[in-house]
């Protein structure tokens, strides 16, 4: 079983990381200067920019989905109690009780996306979900640093809130990655270059290939910085009886 530590080596922020290292990497081997020039980049083995970008769009706008309703009366009656908190309750310097304060929260109001204060109580939802996107923001730091670092021009962003949403304030309208209010007809046409493709998860899954032998890794990730347990980088972690 992976340790925790593992876990975020391979699967976490740290395994997106490598990712994007052995992307820019097989791109200055073999020359490749453009981020968009897809076909070129995929032939090396390697998930190009633009797609993981695709990937980001979409497992943000899913994973906020998992907040619930920005505005809710579950989360306040969990809140009142006991069974619900903000992130870092005890750090927060308040009376706990929430029944004069407000929260700012978006909302879609006469085709446009606006702020409007309500009962920080029944914001509970929001206001998690808003420390998350903070915490979402600095991972993207380092991975943008690391591509500032290579010389690529490209940077990875969190798409607007309201994007691609199907719980929530949002989850009557389709918008693009800015926040913009789309017509269905629009969305439509539009929304593979925004979300991964068939064939951008095609070409994905057929880089997935088992690499067994101790040492070695697939050809789209690059090798962690140093083993689990400050293990040698050939150590055989899993041993496969035949």
């Amino acid at each position: 079983m992976l340790t925790e530590e593992a876990h975020h080596m391979f699967v976490g922020e740290s395994g997106i990381t490598r990712v994007i290292q052995r992307t820019v990497e097989a791109m200055k081997e073999a020359g490749i200067d453009d981020p968009y020039d897809i076909q070129r980049i995929r032939a090396l083995g390697v998930i190009d920019l633009p797609t993981l970008q695709k990937k980001a769009n979409l497992h943000f706008s899913l994973t906020l989905d998992l907040f619930g309703n920005e505005i809710s009366t579950n989360a306040a009656n969990a809140f009142n109690s006991g069974l619900k908190g903000r992130y870092r309750e005890d750090k927060i310097d308040d009376d706990h009780q929430l029944t004069s304060s407000f929260y700012p929260v978006l909302r879609q109001r006469d085709g446009k996306i606006v702020n409007e204060n309500v009962p920080e109580l029944s914001a509970l939802n929001m206001r998690l979900r808003d420390d998350y996107v903070v915490d979402a923001n600095d991972g993207l730091t380092r991975w943008n640093r690391l591509l500032k670092t290579s010389g690529v021009n490209f940077r990875i962003t969190l798409p607007h809130v309201a994007f691609n949403r199907r719980i929530g304030e949002f989850n009557a309208i389709q918008t693009d990655t800015q926040g913009n209010i789309l017509t269905n007809d629009v969305w439509e046409a539009t929304k593979e270059t925004m979300l991964p493709s068939a064939v951008d998860n095609a070409f994905i899954i057929s880089l997935m290939k088992p690499v067994r032998e101790p040492g070695r890794y697939a050809g789209w990730i690059a090798p962690p910085r140093y083993g689990i347990d400050n293990m040698p980088g050939d150590f055989e972690y899993v041993q496969i009886e035949k």
